[in-house]
């Protein structure tokens, strides 16, 4: 991550607006009592044009207590630090701190475009900003001794995305920050549910996450997709134990907010938790017969990571899909054909086609328009190649490197993954603005003119994308 883009807010962004102030001329006692009962230690001198000084404690304390002096016959002219170090409010949190180690100082007075008084800087704000890092966030994950905790943590992920995208982050950066928060966070949930309440639970299986969360692709968590593999010869009583488990879990992970998934894809329900033999099993039958279904259930599945446990039955897993996919390659072309299907909304001349109707009108579907058909497509190629670990962007730069694709097609389909997640994040955090729950729908009239023509030009890549998928998989064979 970009960690650096932190010191690029505008310090108007981060400043306190609240400021105690007062006359040069007026009494110091008097400033020094507004101190006092404010609980504050610093007060702001200003005349009509704006700041000219400060009082802060250690000036009371140096320049007036040690020195012995009357404070009721000073004024705060007598002792303020003048002139004063000011920062627009526009200027970056970089140039703030460069200010402070230069003058040695431990505020800065935030001025407005005239000059006049907007807010106050501390060094104390800029530690807070480190509160809202995703260092910091991680540290606090690792130390949650509770599934309450993780709940207030779990919405600090979406604080955090939601400032760190006011930093300029890269799109591709803060997925990855949020997917690897989200994973410590299910990670430390799993580990506090076995420590609590199953001490006893073997330790001969594997909790594994799919789909996107598998590809480390979340933008926002909008719902699950996990499953559990163990091994062969558990006892009937160790099953039970494990069933006990994967039902508290997902339950207790509902809780802390994260929902459900609509279709049933975790780990409590039976069909999702299985032995390693049983799911080859599984997966002979939807390799050998490629339903629309099967097809969903195959390319979910085939994006399993390990989050917990031992990591052989994954790699296994990918293994055997691997060899009986060599052996038939129809399972990916209907899976290419599945994806050639979902066509970009570019009507005559390139035009971006909303919704038309119904309570999504005027808006754009951001995964269907285009994500869905680069994601699953890549992974199809990638599949064919051999290729199974990775996000979407490690598989495409496998692919050029396997010749499946050449540099200038791969920084295309890039390019346009990166502005359609970036799409897809401020869709769901526009909906979050909103008080929805955070959606795939981008209304089209969010975007200006510039944004308009990227999008099309990343739609028009997806095209030119599917069209190579068709040419790649031989899909007017199969009426594809």
């Amino acid at each position: 991550m970009a960690a650096e883009n932190v010191f690029f807010i505008p310090v108007g962004a981060l400043c306190r607006r609240e400021v105690a102030t007062c006359a040069a001329d007026q009494a110091l006692v008097e400033a020094a009592a507004t101190m006092r009962e404010r609980g504050i230690s610093s007060v702001i001198a200003c005349d009509a044009d704006g700041p000219v000084g400060i009082v802060t404690d250690r000036d009371l304390r140096n320049k007036v207590v040690a020195q012995g002096l009357d404070p009721h016959g000073l004024r705060v002219a007598d002792v303020m630090n003048s002139p004063l170090v000011t920062i627009g409010e526009d200027e970056y949190l970089f140039e703030a701190l460069f200010l402070m180690s230069r003058h040695r100082i431990h505020r800065l007075c935030v001025v407005d475009a005239d000059g006049k008084l907007s807010g106050i800087l501390t060094d104390s704000d800029v530690l807070r900003l480190q509160s809202r890092s995703p260092q910091q966030l991680m540290l606090e994950i690792e130390e949650a001794a509770s599934a309450e905790t993780l709940k207030t943590l779990h919405r600090k992920v979406e604080e955090l995305v939601v400032h760190l995208v006011g930093t300029g982050i890269e799109t591709r950066d803060l997925v990855q920050t949020v997917a690897h928060l989200n994973d410590r966070i299910l990670a430390r949930l799993i580990e506090l549910v076995r420590a609590e309440r199953y001490p006893d639970l073997t330790r001969r299986f594997a909790f594994v996450v799919l789909g996107s969360e598998g590809r480390g692709e979340q933008t926002l968590v909008t719902d699950q997709d996990n499953a559990i593999i163990h091994a062969d010869d558990l006892t009937p009583a160790e099953l039970d134990r494990l069933r006990e488990f994967s039902v508290d879990l997902i339950d207790t992970l509902i809780g802390i907010g994260v929902p459900p998934c609509p279709g049933g894809i975790m780990a409590k329900n039976d069909i999702w938790r299985r032995s390693l033999g049983e799911w080859k099993e599984v997966l002979d039958r939807w390799l050998r017969t490629p339903t629309p279904d099967n097809i969903m259930s195959g390319s979910m599945f085939f994006d399993l990571r390990t989050l917990h446990g031992h990591a052989d039955y994954e790699r296994e897993l990918k293994r055997y899909i691997t060899a009986q996919l060599r052996a038939n390659d129809l399972f990916l072309a209907r899976s290419a054909a599945n994806v050639v299907k979902f066509r970009p909304p570019l009507g005559w001349f390139g035009r971006i086609v909303a919704e038309k109707q119904g309570p999504h009108r005027g808006t754009m579907d951001v995964k269907k328009a285009g994500i869905f058909a680069i994601t699953e497509g890549v992974k199809a190629m990638a599949l064919r190649a051999g290729i199974v670990d990775g996000g979407t962007r490690d598989r495409i730069l496998g692919l050029c490197e396997a010749g499946v694709l050449d540099s200038q097609q791969a920084e295309n389909i890039v390019a346009a993954f990166d502005f359609l997640v970036g799409l897809r994040l401020r869709a769901q955090l526009l909906a979050l603005e909103e008080g929805r729950e955070p959606s795939n729908h981008l209304p089209l009239d969010h975007l200006n003119r510039i944004e308009k023509g990227r999008l099309r030009l990343a739609l028009e890549e997806v095209q030119t994308f599917q069209t190579f998928l068709r040419n790649r998989f031989q899909l007017a064979q199969l009426g594809g």
